[in-house]
């Protein structure tokens, strides 16, 4: 369960922070009197706390320390007292990273709608780069080590098992001290372009074997084109054993 941070609050804040937790999974909480910034500092914090805790256990299997750090609304706002504020995702926004949350009154005599800037961290395991790796190398355990970072530093996702990326490539330079996410690689070549290759042809409960020269790389999942050794050209998905497959 993500615990957010205590404090000493006044009984005003207490409130309003039992308020947030009871009903966050309903997005609403009753306020009191004038519309002050802090007191929304407070709302949002513990409303994200909820939000986050429920997206958690429905679809993270990994627990990861999540930190909401919440910004200020913009000075200049003179906002009319609201009796019921009522938080919110605004459409495309994402509990991740940097972010905002939205704030609208549903019962004042002026009803208004605000954003208040948030940065939602989520730390956990992941491997972090120890030697710089040139574009197209292989990458090997020595490579990395294991480390707590934070996931929601890229939108990019992070590779957390050491299978994800050991015997992969990299897309790209890599330099030491960087988190390695899915983006930075690649399923790794398993023969050339012009190389001769195995070409299994399945279909109807039979399979034939057969023999081309690949007319580009090979790469695991992918598909590419073979030249068979009569002269036609058929298109196949390379396996793990390095075989072309048509399916027919």
């Amino acid at each position: 369960m993500f615990q957010p941070p205590r404090s000493a609050v006044s009984r005003t804040r207490m409130l309003a922070r039992a308020c947030a937790r009871l009903l966050a999974g309903m997005g609403l909480c009753w306020t009191a009197g004038s519309a002050a910034a802090e007191d929304f500092s407070e709302l949002s914090s513990q409303w994200l706390y909820g939000q986050l805790e429920q997206h958690a256990s429905a679809t993270q299997s990994m627990p990861l320390r999540m930190e909401v750090q919440v910004g200020k609304l913009d000075p200049r706002l003179k906002l009319a007292p609201c009796t019921k504020v009522e938080p919110y995702m605004p459409s495309g926004s994402k509990l991740w990273g940097r972010t905002r949350v939205g704030l609208r009154c549903v019962e004042g005599a002026k009803p208004w709608n605000v954003f208040l800037p948030v940065t939602v961290r989520a730390f956990g395991p992941a491997w972090v780069l120890t030697h710089n790796v040139n574009m197209g190398d292989v990458l090997r355990p020595e490579h990395a080590m294991q480390s707590e970072v934070d996931w929601a530093e890229s939108p990019h996702a992070v590779l957390a098992a050491a299978d994800d990326w050991v015997g992969q490539t990299a897309a790209r330079n890599l330099s030491s001290g960087m988190t390695l996410r899915q983006t930075m690689v690649k399923a790794a070549e398993v023969f050339k372009s012009g190389a001769a290759v195995k070409v299994l042809v399945e279909g109807g409960g039979f399979v034939a074997s057969s023999s081309g020269r690949a007319m580009e790389a090979g790469v695991v999942g992918e598909s590419v084109r073979v030249r068979m050794d009569g002269g036609r050209t058929v298109m196949g998905t390379v396996n793990p054993q390095g075989d072309v497959v048509v399916a027919q």
